[in-house]
């Protein structure tokens, strides 16, 4: 359900800019000698989505918020607005999310799949899918000869309109029903 919980968002007054609700994605610490030291960020802007990297003091203010995390049902996605429409389970009141919030992982959505959205003042910050999903294959390749104990093929995965290339095992067929990772599109199983 729903809940508090911690997650890596922040807002910063950097360089008479204020990014709110910017997502940290990725920061590594680096001292520069006599310099001090610094923190190299990569941010993720919420509205847009696009990314943004900054270099910051370690003695600079910056104001961690606490975001809500919430489960929701995924409906469909609206082809006009190209926003995710969702549901939340206990009260039935639909969300309308900008796409971009799912990352490549949007290929993955599937009808009536749980997902969860981190919110900030009612506002959606990010969205989240399960780490797996079952699709199923629509194309494989032919496996290849001599290509070691395990061999590997591609193959192609059909969800919801996308296609999906993944990298499979030799036995895996068109019209099997597979488990793959959305987080590295590997295969898990049958």
């Amino acid at each position: 359900g729903g809940g508090f919980s911690y997650s890596p968002w922040s807002t910063n007054q950097f360089r008479h800019a204020r990014f709110t609700g910017a997502e940290v994605v990725k920061a590594q610490h680096t001292t520069q000698g006599r310099g001090g030291a610094i923190i190299q960020v990569e941010l993720r802007d919420v509205d847009s989505g696009s990314k943004v990297n900054e270099r910051m003091r370690t003695d600079e203010p910056v104001e961690k918020i606490y975001v809500q995390e919430k489960s929701f049902q995924y409906l469909y996605t609206d082809d006009e607005s190209g926003n995710v429409v969702l549901m939340e389970a206990d009260t039935y009141n639909q969300l309308e999310v900008p796409r971009h919030l799912f990352g490549e992982s949007l290929v993955f959505l599937q009808d009536e799949m749980k997902v969860s959205i981190q919110l900030y003042n009612e506002r959606a910050l990010s969205a989240s899918i399960p780490d797996r999903v079952m699709c199923t294959v629509v194309e494989a390749a032919e496996t290849q000869k001599g290509s070691g104990p395990t061999p590997y093929k591609k193959a192609l995965l059909e969800n919801g309109g996308f296609c999906i290339w993944v990298q499979v095992p030799g036995h895996v067929m068109a019209g099997d029903k597979i488990v793959i990772n959305t987080r590295d599109r590997s295969y898990v199983g049958r």
